[in-house]
């Protein structure tokens, strides 16, 4: 349904796109130019707004959950570096966090982030919290049932310096964090979904990754831009490692 509306708003005239560019574009930089054309052309933040998610990110998480089945009704989610909630959003769906179908399970989603989250109906955000500090570790312990969760998500990045090395190499020491983070809070047989930036070091993470999840995999979603180097790590089978 969703590539539907997707394929909808692809189909906005040049016309009106010229208007929006030139109104917004007035006292621009450059690159703050080049942004805006981009977005505006960009199917994807169309298809956020039509579906009121908070970013278009929401639809690299909606493409690898249609395709792996990792959101199920009544399981219990981690999202990590999860402002401004897009993730959030899709996780609170699908795994019935708000009670809406009351046939179905209920489940649980935690987003943190460094950043202040806006409140979402169905998940409980740790605004301004650290996913390296074990007092993070010991609030998640708190909020989850059972202190257990299904399934890690990671969205998380640092901020860009315009270094490609060293910003992927500020990515792969955050996605490494989550292995702690897996093994304080991870159900046996759960799984991870974390971000990286493909760079020398990305087969570091992976073999960190293959030593606890039976299946690891690469992935990147359509919503990921052809000329960025996002990539996923999709681990699933935690635990269960021959």
């Amino acid at each position: 349904m969703w590539y539907s509306v997707l394929q909808k708003s692809h189909m906005h005239t040049c016309a009106n796109l010229l208007k929006k560019a030139a109104h917004n574009l007035k006292g621009k930089s450059a690159a703050d130019q080049r942004w805006i054309v981009r977005q505006l052309n960009d199917p994807f933040v169309k298809a956020a707004h039509a579906y009121n998610y908070r970013c278009r990110s929401a639809f690299k998480l909606l493409e690898m959950d249609d395709k792996y089945k990792l959101l199920k009704p009544g399981l219990n989610v981690i999202d990590c570096g999860a402002a401004p909630g897009a993730w959030s959003q899709i996780a609170v769906q699908r795994v019935n966090s708000t009670g809406s179908n009351e046939a179905l399970p209920r489940g649980t989603v935690v987003g943190i982030d460094l950043q202040r989250i806006a409140p979402l109906d169905g998940a409980h955000f740790l605004s301004n919290y650290d996913i390296t500090d074990p007092v993070t570790h010991a609030k998640l312990l708190e909020l989850l049932p059972g202190g257990r969760a299904h399934i890690i998500l990671s969205d998380m990045a640092p901020n860009a310096s315009g270094f490609k090395e060293m910003d992927h190499e500020k990515l792969i020491t955050m996605a490494l964090s989550l292995m702690d983070l897996a093994h304080t809070v991870l159900e046996p047989g759960g799984a991870l979904v974390c971000k990286y930036w493909d760079g020398a070091l990305a087969h570091l993470l992976q073999e960190k990754l293959s030593a606890v999840f039976r299946d690891v995999r690469t992935v990147k979603p359509k919503a990921s831009r052809k000329d960025s180097s996002e990539l996923f790590f999709l681990a699933r089978s935690y635990g269960e490692v021959k």
